[in-house]
């Protein structure tokens, strides 16, 4: 493991490892050692990520994208934010944003942990070789089919009491992907047509992450506001499968937003009001 000059706006420092399990075991490891808040550790290869949902990974191949671990360290249970895990879905949204403006109106956040870029309305072609884009672009606001909308990124926090780990792995620069992740997953490269290094995306996210752990603003907003602008499929109808901690069913209704908690607020036909879930999974590919 060794430690890469670069400027943590959570104040912590920043670790390399080539090649690890999970960042997260790493995260941990590093914590029970007393690393201080805002420690990260980032990978140029994991071969065990962990996903929300039991038998998912998150695999890379080495420098394709940026893996890393943040360590966040509150006082109590109490004093967590709410939705942190929301919270960082926003904050990678928009540091993608920031290092590649022509995302902006494209980067979605799918509930609760999934950071998408909707796709062009009309013919985006990638050049493998040389990371060019042609072809019109369409932004989600102008009316971007949201089922042509690819997974970019996912999110994983978890605490042991004592400190939250905050896991993400997004896609940098992979031009292609196996069959049957073509329709799902994309890249920035794939995205935007440019490359972008590691380092600034990282510095980018912290920067964010920093402003949103806690606060309750950002670019002017609530982070609500900010995140429903970005909320995957809301104002449509959707299926969602609610989880244990709910009913267990599959709900169909409007989604209308995002609960104070990060609850997900749907609208069910022939109800008056929203009803908040706190656990499930939106059902996009069938």
């Amino acid at each position: 493991m060794t430690t890469i000059p670069l400027e943590n706006a959570l104040g912590g420092p920043v670790y390399l490892v080539e090649r690890t399990g999970s960042t997260m075991d790493e995260g941990r490891a590093l914590a029970a050692a007393g690393a201080a808040d805002g420690t990260v550790v980032v990978a140029d290869v994991q071969i065990a990520g962990r996903g929300r949902i039991a038998g998912r990974t998150w695999t890379a191949e080495a420098g394709m994208g940026l893996l890393c671990t943040t360590i966040l360290r509150y006082p109590s249970i109490a004093a967590l934010p709410r939705a942190l895990t929301l919270r960082v879905g926003l904050a990678v949204a928009l540091a993608l944003e920031d290092v590649a403006p022509s995302l902006r109106g494209r980067v979605l956040v799918k509930w609760p942990n999934d950071i998408l870029v909707a796709g062009a309305a009309t013919g985006m072609v990638t050049g493998a070789a040389t990371g060019t884009v042609t072809g019109t672009v369409t932004s989600a606001a102008e009316g971007t089919a949201p089922s042509r909308a690819r997974k970019i990124c996912g999110v994983l926090c978890e605490g042991d009491g004592k400190a939250v780990f905050v896991g993400v792995g997004i896609n940098l620069s992979q031009a292609s992907f196996p069959v049957e992740l073509e329709a799902k997953a994309t890249s920035l490269v794939r995205e935007a047509g440019t490359s972008v290094a590691r380092e600034d995306l990282l510095r980018a996210f912290l920067v964010r992450l920093a402003a949103l752990r806690d606060d309750r603003s950002a670019a002017g907003a609530s982070w609500r506001q900010s995140l429903e602008s970005r909320l995957f499929r809301r104002g449509e109808m959707v299926r969602f499968e609610a989880g244990a901690a709910d009913s267990g069913d599959l709900v169909e209704g409007v989604l209308a937003g995002i609960g104070e908690g990060g609850e997900l607020m749907l609208l069910v036909e022939g109800e008056t009001a929203p009803r908040a879930f706190v656990a499930g999974e939106l059902k996009v590919y069938g």
